[in-house]
């Protein structure tokens, strides 16, 4: 029995070093930092609205995806070009959620959107799904270009990058980390345990942090439509889309603002396009 516990002692106390050196221990950068995927789809009409869509935590380039081609045709039927963006795991990205840079990928866009003459760069609207409705949240907070979003399945604030120590921000901005609610110890068993909603709910309880990670919607130049599902099992959608909207009535946003909750979980706002599609109508092809 002695031995037994010394080797569980043993076991507690390297576990407890690694997590240590991980949580001290900054990752480098990616050789692919700043690299994007992108697939742009073009209608026939001239001056085409540009949606640019964003896929969540599993990273590669969702919207080129067969799932997804039904949605993507019926925005090209709309009159809307699609581009669908890659921003890790998807080929020359980097191969991690890590630091991902906010102004690469703005710059891209408009460079992209620029380059096609079909394309109205006045008129570029961000939607991204769970990661990439945080993602897009961020963007269009920082760059006025954007003219609109739709975020789905998203949060109120930035969290840590999908790396082993979760230590640094899932975005960066200028060379600059963009603030995230960190992840406490308390959440690697759920983490683990595949309990995700309880981890991001854990980190959810530093409100400070909640605070100083807080995405700043209120500087977003154009309307916003938010879609969530009430029993999403993933991380508490509803509610931080809720928080979203409180912030935005707070700071009397001056453009459109609206948040759909729908019974289901992570993604059922994906049954509910026709909502996308009529937003979309009714603020950018008037």
């Amino acid at each position: 029995m002695k031995k037994i516990g010394i080797g569980i002692g043993a076991a507690l106390l390297a576990i407890g070093l690694i997590l240590f050196y991980l949580s001290w221990r900054t990752p480098s950068l990616s050789e692919n930092h700043g690299k994007i995927d992108t697939h742009l789809y073009l209608g026939d009409s001239a001056s085409q609205p540009l949606i640019v869509a964003f896929g969540g935590g599993s990273g590669g380039n969702d919207w080129e995806r067969n799932y997804l081609k039904e949605k993507r045709d019926e925005f090209l039927a709309r009159g809307f070009a699609v581009l669908a963006i890659g921003y890790f795991n998807s080929g020359q990205s980097p191969n991690t959620l890590d630091r991902i840079s906010l102004d690469a990928i703005s710059d891209s866009v408009l460079q992209i959107a620029k380059r096609h003459p079909q394309v109205d760069s006045s008129r570029i609207i961000l939607m991204g799904a769970s990661k990439g409705g945080e993602l897009v949240l961020n963007l269009a907070s920082r760059y006025s270009h954007f003219k609109g979003v739709i975020a789905l399945s998203a949060s109120h604030v930035s969290f840590p990058a999908h790396t082993l120590a979760a230590n640094t921000s899932s975005w960066q901005d200028n060379n600059r980390e963009i603030p995230y609610v960190p992840a406490p110890l308390t959440t690697l068993v759920p983490a683990l345990m595949g309990n995700l909603y309880e981890a991001f709910t854990l980190m959810l309880e530093d409100k400070n942090a909640v605070h100083l990670a807080e995405i700043e919607v209120e500087n977003i130049n154009g309307p916003i439509l938010l879609l969530s599902g009430t029993q999403d099992e993933q991380w508490p959608a509803t509610h931080m889309s809720e928080q979203l909207i409180s912030r935005l009535a707070k700071h009397k946003f001056k453009h459109r603002y609206l948040h759909l909750a729908f019974k289901g979980g992570h993604v059922e706002p994906l049954n509910h396009f026709d909502k996308v599609f009529e937003f979309l109508e009714e603020e950018f092809k008037k």
